[in-house]
């Protein structure tokens, strides 16, 4: 995997650029909460849990991963319902990918197979979808034929979302075009 520069944390830009599980977790974190601080949210499971295993997570004894994920400070802040999310996604992955959080991607033979792939994961709706095909594609290089189309906007040129983000400045300019376009909505 590429080194991403999402979170303006070194180590935990490094387990996102290297675990594709923390990377899905981060992506999964990011609603009704700074973009950085959501794909910061793996490194502060991995530092409480002692891994970021899907197998292991998905095992975990429920109340006791809720309560490592609501500590503060947080993984979210929304961090007990989301530790439920994340432990959904680990089930997924495991039943599904065999363990293998990559084989979301390095397994689609289409834009539309990848979206049908993340759709298939819980906290991935449409709009979480088309960020993270632009995400993949942009900075992964993970671009099966289509993805662009899924990736609507999110796959033009400019600083429209996390798949944008690469050092400091352009997480400035993401979170400007973000404000006009709530400016925008009112």
């Amino acid at each position: 995997m590429a080194d991403l520069h999402l979170t303006m944390d070194p180590v935990a830009d490094q387990l996102i650029s290297r675990d594709p599980f923390a990377l899905l977790v981060g992506g999964l974190l990011d609603q009704q909460f700074p973009m950085e601080r959501a794909f910061a949210g793996p490194v502060k499971i991995l530092d409480r849990f002692g891994s970021l295993d899907p197998a292991a997570i998905a095992a975990a004894d429920p109340e006791s991963f809720a309560e490592l994920c609501a500590t503060p400070p947080a993984i979210h802040r929304y961090g007990r319902s989301m530790a439920a999310r994340i432990q959904q996604l680990a089930h997924v992955i495991v039943d599904q990918y065999d363990d293998d959080a990559a084989l979301v991607w390095t397994g689609a033979t289409s834009g539309r197979d990848l979206a049908r792939r993340l759709e298939g994961l819980p906290g991935y709706g449409n709009a979480k979808v088309k960020m993270f095909v632009a995400l993949l594609g942009k900075q992964l290089g993970v671009t099966p034929p289509g993805w662009e189309e899924i990736a609507g906007d999110f796959a033009q040129d400019g600083y429209r979302s996390i798949a944008d983000v690469v050092d400091p400045e352009s997480l400035l300019k993401v979170r400007e075009y973000k404000r006009m376009k709530k400016a925008q909505a009112k």
